[in-house]
């Protein structure tokens, strides 16, 4: 099934730890992705029982080499020198339909010797869960792993109660963590800095080995590819929840969806996560949360950057004031276009917070809020207004947004046209998700696979997925997500 060519698996064992995938029980495929696979460019069998065998891990493809990757991580702050991959096991790698190196990984596979004596398993609902968001991510032109297949395992799992188990299998460009780097530097082993800088830079920035100093390069590069990710987050209303740096991929994809949610109502202090108590991941926190991270992983790189200690700080804080710019460049970016504006001025920035401002003084819901702006565009202010509690203020931006389109922009019904093609009409809502994963715990799965079919047309607005892009009303509105681990 696996054409596999393992490169991380060569590298000195330090680096992970050998482990083949405990058995399960009773493994069963809830949901395979089969347009994943054709772009894997993976020759699937068609025993179903055979398939379930090799995605639970009960059958070791041949070519396989299963490890669990090491790294540590800074988790709300707070520096823990050994992590790894306490649930996951990396099967091996493939070269996709693209010629691009993608994961392939077992979650949920069981203990591994980084598990920290817990059990290593995962429920059925964060599979679904991660199933739904990193898809809709994917389809929303987020960079995120893919889901390959939900597997369910036949055995228990205990948490606050005993649950189904489940395993996802998750492809990636890579798994390799700000906290995989940090797992070296903790030990002072700069050897393993740098055998790491040097794999991440021929797996993924392989432009940057002919630079003068392609590890200064990374860092930029990889402050670079946050900045950008952070920013299509804020554009859907996304929430990570967890940006621990043991969560934030050196390749710039969204990764390890746990207690991840999206906005409602806007509100830029939101927090969703029930073990972020202080709201350190709230969503407006992101950004500054993301530079933090990259200030992390420049201390790790500073032997690396400069012989001279003072000129390699300077240098990495001058990519830390890069991180920034570029933030704001591409949020600035991300939220023009949100609101149809084709060139840059001056007020963009004050234009798109005065909408932000009106949209959480009058309760408005984010998603729905930019989808009627394309209703607005046509003429139709009132299905835009009606989004708000206060419809004064948003009347009064509506006007100062129409002074800054002038006679410039494009034509009214074009524009509608546009504002449609960047606001998604549906998004996998926090309520919507909780009743998929409430129906299949119970057995029935058509509500999980109704509401992936839905998450995968974002950008429509048919009768079929009509109930999918309104709000939750009042008693479905979810308070809380949980990691599931």
């Amino acid at each position: 099934m696996f054409d596999f060519d393992n490169s991380y698996a060569r590298l000195p064992e330090r680096f992970f730890a050998p482990i083949y995938p405990p058995p399960v029980n009773n493994p069963k495929i809830l949901k395979f992705n089969d347009e994943l696979a054709a772009d894997l460019g993976l020759a699937v069998t068609s025993d179903p029982v055979r398939l379930a065998g090799l995605l639970s891990g009960n059958i070791v493809p041949l070519g396989a080499e299963p490890i669990s990757m090491a790294y540590a991580g800074h988790q709300f702050g707070n520096f823990v020198p050994q992590l790894g991959d306490g649930r996951a096991i990396l099967l091996g790698e493939v070269i996709d339909a693209m010629g691009a190196r993608r994961d392939i990984q077992l979650k949920g596979a069981g203990p591994t010797p980084f598990s920290r004596g817990g059990d290593g398993r995962a429920a059925l609902g964060p599979v679904l869960r991660e199933y739904i968001v990193s898809e809709a991510m994917h389809v929303l032109g987020v960079p995120a792993t893919r889901a390959l297949a939900a597997v369910a395992t036949g055995d228990e799992v205990y948490r606050e109660e005993v649950e189904q188990g489940a395993i996802l299998v998750r492809v990636a460009a890579s798994h390799v963590r700000i906290g995989t780097f940090q797992f070296f530097a903790a030990r002072s082993d700069d050897d393993g800095v740098r055998r790491l800088a040097d794999y991440v830079i021929e797996r993924h920035y392989p432009e940057l080995s002919a630079g003068e100093n392609p590890y200064m390069g990374l860092l930029e590069a990889v402050a670079m590819r946050q900045a950008d990710l952070i920013a299509r987050w804020l554009g859907i209303g996304f929430i990570h929840g967890v940006m621990n740096t043991d969560n934030m991929s050196i390749s710039g994809e969204t990764i390890d969806f746990g207690p991840c949610a999206f906005l409602d109502e806007f509100d830029p202090l939101k927090v969703f996560s029930s073990i972020d108590r202080a709201g350190r991941y709230a969503y407006r926190n992101q950004p500054g949360i993301g530079q933090w991270n990259i200030a992390r992983l420049a201390e790790c790189l500073i032997p690396l950057l400069h012989r001279d200690e003072a000129t390699a700080v300077e240098a990495a804080n001058g990519v830390l004031a890069k991180f920034n710019a570029r933030f704001q460049s591409s949020w600035l970016t991300v939220f023009r276009n949100k609101i149809g504006l084709e060139s840059a001025s001056e007020g963009d920035g004050e234009l798109i917070q005065a909408l932000l401002a009106a949209m959480h003084e009058g309760r408005a819901d984010f998603s729905l809020a930019f989808r009627r702006l394309a209703d607005a565009a046509d003429g139709d202010d009132e299905a835009f207004l009606r989004c708000f509690s206060d419809q004064a203020k948003a009347a009064e931006w509506l006007g100062m947004w129409r002074s800054r389109l002038g006679s410039k922009t494009l034509g009214e019904n074009e524009l509608g046209a546009a504002l449609r093609r960047t606001n998604p009409a549906i998004i996998p809502r926090n309520h919507r998700i909780e009743q998929a994963i409430a129906s299949a715990r119970s057995g029935d799965f058509n509500v999980f696979e109704r509401l992936l079919e839905a998450v995968q047309r974002p950008f429509e607005e048919v009768p079929e997925f009509a109930d999918y892009v309104m709000p939750p009303e009042p008693e479905e509105r979810v308070a809380r997500t949980f990691c599931g681990t």
